[in-house]
């Protein structure tokens, strides 16, 4: 294998550097039940890795190639597509996650990573019922092989965690720690099984971090309990520089921290500082980008979603036209949701209907007829007989049961109309808009 072209001992890390693990983690995900379906494909790993690498991010996991002969080919690709983008956004590390077996690391050589994200299950129940190994075999076992590679091929980077780590009593992981804490570039502190919480992860680290005042510690939380992104948060309270995360946080069983998300709570927090390089307003897009590949809409919990700034109830629907402050207390526009929806349903009231269908489609009409239009909407848009779209209905009602007509709008004042159609499916609300193409699921 040749020399990397950017060696890592020139890199000087940010506060905070992203490991994404979308195309590792993210792959284990139960979306991706059926493979012919929903498997990300050499083109799909390709545009996720540039979109990464433009994002800002500098680490990329990726399978060991021992997994399948496509992971190998993928990676050269991708390799490929990492090298044509190293004069605009600088290097960014490609990193293989592999078992600390001699041939899971001589593939991901041979492959061309330039380092290895090593695991060795520390638990009482991996030593059980995953590897059968105490743990004096697996520190063993874990030293002499990153011994070797450290000799063979020393700009690698090697990263070592010990699987499973928050299972695993404190003394017994630095039986392991202590073999090969010398030897690495970080350790890694996987709460693999998402039982940890913020104040386990604070003392868990504070204990690490005295034992070995020169690590690099690097993390890896699970959300099995929905605790991966106040974990996440947590960690890099408590010194944790390199943190994995995912594209829309998907992954084995709940999945990992979104990195969207995780980004978006400490921009909130202005700690500007561990953003610094991360371009903020493609976050929205990156999300998108994931969840098309994935056939479905961007998750209704991630923060940095169009669903965030979704609004249904009468209430918020009368407010967001007065003050979108109202019930929009984050910048969400920095990250790239730039419009926001309002949603006609049984649940609208009088105000955004009289709105819609003055200001969205100039017809005359005064607030006590929208009032009216309003009670007939709301019975008939839930009834079993209404198929059609609730703006259609809405439209229909007010035309042909109320024979509301349309102003007249000098054709010299059209185009100054905030409030005007975007296309068939949106209509703005000034810097807002109205959608109706997602109105059915009200």
């Amino acid at each position: 294998m040749n020399r990397t072209q950017y060696d890592y001992a020139d890199y000087t890390p940010r506060q905070l550097e992203i490991i994404d693990t979308t195309l590792r983690e993210g792959a284990q995900s139960s979306l991706m039940h059926d493979h012919a379906k929903y498997a990300f494909g050499t083109t799909d790993k390709i545009e996720i890795v540039r979109a990464l690498i433009l994002y800002g991010v500098k680490f990329i996991e990726l399978f060991s190639p021992v997994v399948h002969p496509k992971e190998r080919d993928d990676l050269a690709a991708i390799r490929e597509t990492r090298d044509g983008l190293i004069t605009q956004k600088g290097y960014t590390f490609l990193l293989a996650h592999v078992r600390c077996h001699p041939d899971d690391v001589a593939a991901a050589i041979d492959a061309g990573v330039d380092g290895l994200n090593l695991f060795f299950g520390t638990s009482l129940e991996s030593q059980r019922h995953s590897h059968g190994k105490d743990l004096g075999q697996v520190a063993r076992a874990a030293r002499d092989l990153i011994e070797q590679v450290r000799s063979d091929y020393p700009h690698l980077i090697v990263r070592f965690s010990g699987e499973d780590a928050f299972r695993t009593p404190l003394d017994e992981l630095c039986r392991v720690y202590d073999q090969v804490a010398p030897l690495v570039d970080r350790l890694g502190v996987p709460d693999t099984v998402g039982i940890a919480t913020p104040d386990a992860i604070r003392r868990r680290m504070a204990q690490l971090a005295a034992r070995y005042p020169e690590a690099e510690w690097e993390a890896h939380f699970h959300d099995d309990r929905g605790f991966a992104l106040i974990n996440a948060l947590a960690g890099i309270d408590a010194g944790v520089r390199y943190m994995n995360t995912t594209l829309l946080g998907i992954g084995e069983r709940t999945g990992i921290p979104s990195m969207t998300a995780l980004l978006f709570n400490l921009f909130i927090e202005a700690r500007h500082r561990l953003i610094d390089g991360y371009c903020l307003s493609e976050s929205y897009p990156l999300n998108v980008l994931v969840a098309d590949k994935l056939h479905m809409l961007v998750n209704d919990k991630e923060p940095v979603s169009l669903t965030n700034r979704t609004h249904t109830a009468g209430i918020h629907q009368k407010a967001m036209l007065n003050d979108p402050s109202t019930y929009e207390a984050h910048p969400l526009d920095r990250f790239g949701v730039t419009e926001a929806e309002i949603l006609l349903g049984p649940l609208s009231g009088w105000n955004v209907i009289h709105y819609f269908l003055r200001e969205i489609h100039y017809l005359r009409l005064d607030e006590e007829t929208a009032r009216r239009i309003t009670g007939v909407f709301k019975e008939r848009v839930v009834a079993e007989e209404a198929i059609e779209r609730p703006a259609a209905l809405l439209l229909d009602i007010a035309r042909n049961d109320f024979g509301l007509e349309s102003m007249e709008i000098p054709p010299a004042h059209q185009d100054r109309v905030m409030q005007n159609f975007a296309g068939p499916a949106k209509a703005m609300v000034g810097s807002r808009s109205i959608e109706t193409h997602r109105i059915e699921a009200v």
